[in-house]
């Protein structure tokens, strides 16, 4: 399946409701307050937030001198080349980790956002671009989480440094980073804790992991990623405020794509906190974790043809 084509059914429930809304915004005869009032309502209702539908209602309102509602798809398309325009600085080029021995990647969320899954999925993805990839399962308040990674580390064929249940995640992270710079590994991706109903402790444990990380190389960890679950919708943000009072975040892993029509909360997330997007996963496969691309999701969020 072409990338665009997995941005397309990932998106399909996000575009579908939108597009229903669509039929009935260009079903009216000339765009006027009422009509520009149901578009700026339409956009909220996928989650992309109350700026970012101004934003849209403002571009849509000033193709009324040139175009007429029939032509909707080229509407549609002039709208989804400004978000994708708007969106373009947050790509983050995942094949330009590991080219330099070694990048350390920590990867935070709460539990059940797909995190350790997103791990193992973004190993594949190393693996299939010719990286060397070493797993840390620094979340060691989780067995499920230890056994979840260590099958993925089986299954994408890498290392993986682990240790017992409740010992010191800083201890496996620096175990990581350690073997990954000794053997030349190009990217060393360490799983943590995401309990942030202990937001004290889970802080001390990161500055724990951060400190021992320094002592290897100053340069450690290269990127701070936060993993987010698409079907919280706004709750996502709240989730990313948390975490950048605990760590500066350099990236976002967006989950579960696929099964939401909230898919604009990618929107409302990049306004507000102008992070880069590493990567979206729209799937259960393995190859359904693919680099964000604002063109792809653009298109495939408004219901348009590559």
């Amino acid at each position: 399946m072409e990338i665009f084509d997995k941005f397309k059914t990932g998106l399909e429930k996000s575009s579908s409701t939108l597009k229903g809304g669509f039929k009935s915004i260009f079903s009216q005869k000339k765009i006027d307050t009422n009509v520009l009032e149901a578009f700026e309502e339409l956009i909220i209702s996928s989650d992309a937030g109350v700026d970012v539908a101004k934003e849209l209602r403002k571009d849509f309102e000033s193709l009324k001198v040139s175009k007429k509602l029939d032509d909707h798809k080229e509407i549609l398309k002039i709208l989804a080349d400004k978000l994708a325009i708007n969106l373009l600085k947050y790509e983050k080029d995942l094949s330009l980790m590991g080219n330099s021995k070694s990048a350390v990647i920590v990867v935070s969320g709460v539990n059940g956002v797909g995190k350790t899954t997103s791990i193992g999925k973004l190993g594949k993805y190393f693996k299939d671009n010719n990286r060397s990839v070493v797993f840390g399962a620094a979340d060691t308040f989780r067995a499920a989480a230890i056994d979840q990674l260590q099958i993925w580390a089986a299954k994408v064929k890498v290392d993986i440094i682990k240790s017992e249940i409740n010992s010191d995640p800083a201890s496996v992270a620096f175990k990581t980073a350690e073997f990954a710079k000794k053997n030349q590994i190009d990217v060393a991706l360490i799983d943590t804790a995401g309990r942030l109903q202990n937001k004290k402790n889970l802080m001390e444990e990161y500055k724990k992991i951060i400190n021992v990380l320094k002592k290897i190389d100053e340069a450690f960890p290269n990127e701070v990623i936060l993993v987010l679950d698409a079907t919280t919708g706004q709750n996502a943000l709240s989730q990313v405020e948390e975490f950048s009072k605990i760590h500066k975040l350099t990236g976002l892993i967006i989950t579960k794509l696929d099964s939401t029509a909230k898919g604009g909360v990618v929107l409302a997330i990049c306004r507000k906190y102008k992070l880069p997007i590493v990567a979206v996963g729209m799937g259960e496969k393995e190859d359904d974790l693919q680099p964000f691309k604002a063109e792809y999701f653009s298109k495939a969020l408004l219901g348009i043809e590559n």
